[in-house]
């Protein structure tokens, strides 16, 4: 894994970072929000403004990040993909020659 170089990135790639960043902190409202003591009504609220500002944050910082970026840390937040095994494209097939048949 590169190691980001924060002095040669401009502002709007740090910017979409913060945004993403932050737009965790609103989704783990979304899990808070359902457990506080206070009125129904209330809860709905908070909890479709937190929704909303989360999507807005992260998309907000996609478009500043580019498309590229963006879908790699698109694909990093879906949960769906933390326990696939990483596709290791960078190796080569290894084909062993025996008398008349090929192996790989």
């Amino acid at each position: 894994m590169k190691k980001i170089n924060w002095k040669q990135k401009n502002w709007k790639f740090k910017l979409g970072l913060i945004l993403i960043s932050s737009s965790l902190i609103f989704f783990i409202l979304l899990i808070i929000i359902p457990l506080l003591e206070i009125s129904n009504t209330y809860k709905i609220t908070f909890t479709t403004i937190s929704f909303i500002l989360a999507e807005v944050f992260f998309y907000t910082g996609g478009f500043f990040l580019g498309k590229e970026i963006f879908n790699k840390y698109k694909a990093w937040f879906n949960p769906g993909n933390w326990f696939k095994k990483k596709n290791n494209s960078d190796s080569v097939p290894i084909e062993i020659v025996d008398n008349d048949r090929t192996i790989k």
